[in-house]
């Protein structure tokens, strides 16, 4: 029989609370399974996702939450980053790994968390956008 497990964060867009992602990944007991490094990706992917939202999605208004929400089971870990701004398209973010790019401040978070995650995926909301993180869980 699997286990599933929800866990949930509401932080107000504004760029100290950023800190609070750490201690609550950190709370999820379940995180350990990932092992060292992958919990290291997975904190490093969320905080790229949750920062994102804030900054380009809210603008750091304070008013306009980032919903974070963690789903633990046997076999994985889905994390959703949920914001309400006017939403994006991915495939349209430039690759930071391009020259024309390497100088330029910003543009690196959706790079890291599609390269530090099993999975990811962006799904437009109504407003805002849903990224969906995935890693797999060792059996």
């Amino acid at each position: 029989m699997s286990t599933t497990r929800t866990y949930a964060l509401r932080v107000p867009s504004e760029r100290q609370n950023i800190v609070a992602v750490g201690p609550f990944l950190d709370s999820i007991q379940e995180l350990v399974r990932l092992g060292p490094v992958r919990l290291h990706d997975l904190h490093v992917a969320i905080t790229e996702a949750v920062n994102n939202a804030i900054i380009h999605a809210h603008a750091c208004q304070p008013d306009v939450a980032v919903d974070i929400s963690v789903q633990t089971s046997d076999t994985e870990v889905v994390v959703v980053v949920r914001d309400y701004g006017p939403g994006f398209d991915p495939d349209q973010v430039p690759d930071p790994r391009l020259p024309e790019n390497l100088l330029r401040e910003g543009g690196r978070g959706v790079f890291l968390i599609r390269h530090l995650a099993d999975a990811v995926e962006f799904r437009p909301g109504d407003p805002g956008m849903h990224i969906m993180i995935t890693y797999s869980l060792p059996v």
